[in-house]
C-alpha cells in the first residue's frame, strides 16, 4: 500500500476575506491540520515561554516581532508535528519569513484569497456586536430584529474598532503593501494560486476542485 504523501501549504487573504471559513473546509475536507500563527503566538505569550516573552515586550512597546524570532516561533511549532500535513495561516508575512520557511519545507502550494477590497469594507464595517455576549450580527444579512439592539438582552450594540471603516481601510493598506512582495516571491516560484471573487460560497469550490486534483498529482507521484 502508498501511503500519501504529506501536504504542506499556506493560504493567505486579507482580513475579512473569509479565509477562516475557508480553512475550516479544506482542513474537513482534506485533512489537513490548520496552523494559525495568531493562535501559536498567543499560546506562547500565555504559557511565558522564552520566545513568548520576547515577543510580549516588542508588542507592549508597540514594536513589530522580529522576522527571526517569529519564524522561530512558527518552525518550532512546525517541526513538533513533522508527520502531519498542514495549512499555515497568518505566516510568512514578509518575504524573510517566506525565506526562513523555505530553507526547512518545500511548499507544495500557497492559496491567495483575492477578493476586492469594497467588498472587505462593506463586510466588516456592517458587523455590530453585543459586548457582553460577544454575539455579532451584519447589518447586510444578519441584523438585529431591532435596529441597533441585541436581539435576547434588548442591550445595546456597539462597533468594535477594528470594523470602523478608518480602522479597515488602514488594516488593508497595510495588509496590501506588506504581502504584495510575499505572493510575488512565491509567484515567482510557480506555487501561487489565487482565487479571486466577492462571495466566500463561490470562491470555496473552486479552491476544492483544485486541491482535490493538486492532492492527486501529488499522490500519483509517490512511489
Amino acid at each position: 500500500m502508498v501511503l500519501p504523501r504529506v501536504i504542506r501549504a499556506v493560504i493567505m487573504g486579507p482580513p475579512g476575506s473569509g479565509k477562516g471559513t475557508v480553512s475550516g473546509r479544506i482542513t474537513k475536507t482534506f485533512g489537513l491540520k490548520h496552523i494559525s500563527s495568531g493562535d501559536i503566538l498567543r499560546a506562547n505569550i500565555n504559557a511565558q515561554t522564552e520566545l513568548g516573552l520576547l515577543m510580549k515586550s516588542c508588542i507592549d512597546q508597540g514594536q513589530l516581532v522580529p522576522d527571526d524570532v517569529m519564524s522561530r516561533l512558527i518552525l518550532n511549532d512546525l517541526r513538533a508535528i513533522d508527520g502531519s500535513s498542514w495549512l499555515l495561516d497568518g505566516f510568512p508575512r514578509t518575504v524573510s519569513q517566506a525565506e526562513a520557511l523555505d530553507d526547512v519545507y518545500t511548499l507544495d502550494t500557497v492559496l491567495n484569497l483575492n477578493v476586492p477590497f469594497q467588498t472587505i469594507k462593506q463586510r466588516l464595517t456592517s458587523r455590530w456586536t453585543h459586548l457582553p455576549s460577544g454575539r455579532v450580527y451584519n447589518t447586510d444579512f444578519n441584523p438585529p430584529k431591532v435596529p441597533g439592539f441585541d436581539d435576547e438582552t434588548g442591550e445595546p450594540l456597539f462597533q468594535r474598532d477594528d470594523d470602523r471603516p478608518e480602522t479597515v481601510t488602514r488594516r488593508l493598506k497595510s495588509y496590501e503593501t506588506q504581502t504584495e512582495p510575499v505572493l510575488e516571491y512565491y509567484r515567482s516560484k510557480g506555487v501561487l494560486e489565487t482565487f479571486s471573487g466577492t462571495e466566500t460560497n463561490k470562491i470555496w469550490p473552486h479552491v476544492e476542485v483544485f486541491l482535490q486534483r493538486k492532492l492527486s498529482s501529488i499522490n500519483q507521484k509517490v512511489v
